[in-house]
């Protein structure tokens, strides 16, 4: 980013902030307030460290403006620190008038509470006398925090609130609890209560403020600053983006109900990677810190903008529908659900631009070839062989494009452009008899589903990973004791408990039996199992099981792998 771009940087206190008739502005549509008692209590915790250090400081992290002019900025990051020290300046305010009103020193304190309100809150314009507010909050918080808590004005019914109205609410009567608390001399109450505001949170909370005048440059310095709690997301700043090419009150209220639509769909926290996937249809290696210079490239006007969220609409539903195996989507193509389950267990994402480029390209029947091929992919070249998910991208945006270029209008062309991510037989055989699954977390779903496929291609029945009451059973096991240790040595033990090999299904009862018994007690219990894998292996391991015995079963598991997760086009 280029430091021309740059107004400013540098550390500012609050006063010099807020000072010199300076206006901060929140964009309409950013994120509501969200900050609760845990930040509103670092807050005032920090400010009574303060209180006791004549010499201290404390510094509130960075915050992000764009210059509109010498004295009104908006507010890229910041805007929960700005409004919650405008609520403890409110409730510090309200509590000089208070004490005016109880006959507490009255004229002074009315003064106090006067001059720090055109100081920190707002002042009346001397020539119109219209009081204008120092902080603009976006358009659900700003009519109540300005009807209500700059004037100092209770709500009629708090509990109606909407929850950041109410978290507005709340926080402004957090701080009028302190503040009433607040350890001061006795008959210096006002003076010590107000200069709270006027030294210690006006001159001694210091903020990095930095300046810039366009969009762009304040999404990356966004996207570098580790921001304090619920601060702006990168959906957030796209979104502000969006809105500000749109103009019409009309069109407003048709983007705000159609981006509330989609973030409903593809869920708040999940749009940056369904709008990089969108993107990968037409380019490769798309970085999430790029972005918001690639849709303001694209984006600029207001047709634009609507065109734009066309063709997010068009894929929503179908991302929210390959993340989940029980989506209305798969209702009518029942067939798909179990490779749907599948790459979520493989959680191989990389290929989603691939789907969204032939999802009502190809047929039904199709489109259910193309997820299983996707499924043994990513089985073989992630799952098991584990290679970079960055060549996996750039693969896939060649296939997605030339689905959408019509020249791979069939699964067998898609597999082509795939080829160079598909592990051959030889090196997917080899990893596979190596493979250490794990049992803990989604890596025990992993082992578990992986147990279920083969023991149903062996076996004289199909066994369902989700369903089958199975357990899965480490032949060595995971606290070895006893005997184990001559066979298994403590530097061998450790590398072969959680390979595949040692893993097995076994029924709930049986392997409560057994525990961590000896290999004998094992071996007799695995001869009475339902599983015909778990009966080979008393046929493989007659009397006692060794590392050799470990790594042979495990190589014919790996033969009988490779023709289950294979291509249907290879």
């Amino acid at each position: 980013m280029s430091r021309a771009n740059i107004l400013g940087t540098g550390t500012t206190s609050y006063l010099e902030l807020i000072g010199n008739g300076k206006t901060y502005r929140v964009p309409p549509y950013q994120r509501d307030y969200a900050w609760t008692q845990q930040e509103w209590e670092d807050l005032w915790n920090d400010v009574v460290e303060l209180r006791g250090e004549p010499d201290g400081r404390h510094y509130m992290g960075a915050l992000v403006v764009q210059a509109h002019g010498d004295r009104e900025f908006l507010v890229i990051d910041g805007q929960q620190r700005l409004a919650t020290i405008s609520l403890l300046a409110l409730a510090i305010i309200a509590r000089l008038r208070r004490m005016a009103e109880q006959g507490a020193d009255d004229e002074r304190n009315l003064e106090r509470a006067a001059e720090l309100r055109n100081r920190f809150i707002g002042e009346k314009d001397p020539a119109s006398l219209v009081e204008s507010s120092r902080l603009r909050l976006n358009e659900v918080d700003d009519p109540f925090y300005q009807d209500y808590l700059v004037q100092l004005r209770a709500p009629l019914n708090p509990r109606g609130l909407p929850r950041s109205n109410a978290l507005l609410w709340e926080c402004y009567r957090y701080f009028s609890r302190q503040i009433d608390e607040l350890e001061v001399r006795a008959g210096n109450e006002g003076e010590e209560t107000a200069r709270v505001l006027s030294e210690t949170i006006a001159r001694r909370l210091l903020f990095i403020l930095i300046t810039v005048d366009d969009e762009l440059d304040a999404y990356t310095l966004f996207e570098t600053l580790n921001a304090r709690g619920l601060e702006l997301t990168t959906t957030d700043l796209l979104k502000n983006y969006f809105f500000s090419k749109v103009r019409a009150e009309t069109d407003i209220e048709s983007l705000k109900r159609r981006w509330q639509a989609l973030i409903a769909t593809v869920r708040q926290e999940r749009f940056p990677d369904f709008l990089r996937y969108h993107l990968l249809c037409e380019q490769p290696q798309i970085r999430r810190q790029r972005l918001f210079k690639l849709v303001r490239d694209r984006v600029r006007t207001a047709n634009e903008t609507f065109a734009f969220m066309d063709a997010l609409e068009t894929r929503a539903e179908l991302f929210a529908a390959l993340g989940d195996v029980n989506h209305g989507y798969w209702v009518d193509l029942s067939a798909a659900r179990p490779f749907v389950r599948e790459l979520n267990l493989f959680r191989a994402r990389q290929m989603t631009p691939v789907f969204f480029a032939a999802w009502r390209r190809f047929s039904d029947d199709d489109f259910v070839r193309l997820l299983k091929l996707a499924a043994v992919i990513a089985f073989r070249y992630s799952a098991v062989s584990g290679l970079n998910p960055n060549l996996l991208e750039r693969v896939c945006h060649f296939a997605a494009k030339a689905v959408i270029d019509e020249s791979a209008t069939r699964p067998g062309a898609v597999f082509k452009r795939l080829r160079p991510i598909y592990v051959e037989d030889d090196r997917f055989e080899s990893d596979f008899a190596r493979w250490t699954v794990g049992t803990r977390g989604q890596r025990a779903k992993l082992g578990r589903y992986v147990l279920a496929r083969l023991e149903s291609d062996c076996g004289e029945r199909t066994v369902d990973a989700e369903t089958d009451p199975g357990t899965v059973e480490h032949v060595l096991p995971e606290n070895p004791a006893g005997e184990w240790g001559e066979v298994f040595p403590a530097d061998r033990w450790e590398g072969a408990v959680d390979r595949l090999g040692n893993l097995t299904l076994l029924e709930r009862g049986l392997n409560r039996e057994v525990g961590s018994g000896p290999y004998a007690t094992k071996r007799a219990a695995y001869q009475s199992s339902m599983y015909s894998l778990t009966r080979e292996i008393a046929e493989l391991a007659p009397e006692e099981w060794t590392p050799a015995l470990l790594d042979e079963r495990q190589r014919r598991l790996a033969a009988r792998a490779v023709r289950l997760w294979r291509s249907d086009f290879a």
